[in-house]
């Protein structure tokens, strides 16, 4: 399995490197107030997935952060519950104690 996920990597890569070989034409981006950027736009393309990326794991942050915080949360109730369960476990196993005896 290794080695047909290595071979599949390298499959990849080259298709990648193929399709960055053929595409080194300049291209030119328009931004607001006449400023304009030229790049190859295989640049173009790896700038725009990488910045998707980056933003795509900065919207998961909020749920990974409160997912978290749940998990705790539950860990700590679970800790209590078991607690309590040696507690009644250790209570039922122990000899009932013998009401005090006075003598008036």
């Amino acid at each position: 399995m290794k080695y047909v996920s290595r071979l599949l990597t390298f499959i990849i890569f080259v298709m990648f490197f193929g399709f960055a070989l053929k595409n080194d034409s300049e291209v030119t981006l328009h931004y607001f107030f006449g400023y304009e950027q030229k790049a190859p736009l295989v640049i173009m393309l790896l700038v725009f997935f990488v910045c998707g990326a980056v933003l795509g794991i900065l919207a998961m942050v909020p749920m990974i952060y409160r997912h978290r915080r749940d998990l705790h949360r539950h860990k700590k109730t679970l800790a209590e519950i078991e607690k309590e369960r040696e507690e009644a476990e250790r209570a039922s196993t122990q000899a009932p104690q013998p009401d005090s005896i006075r003598n008036t």
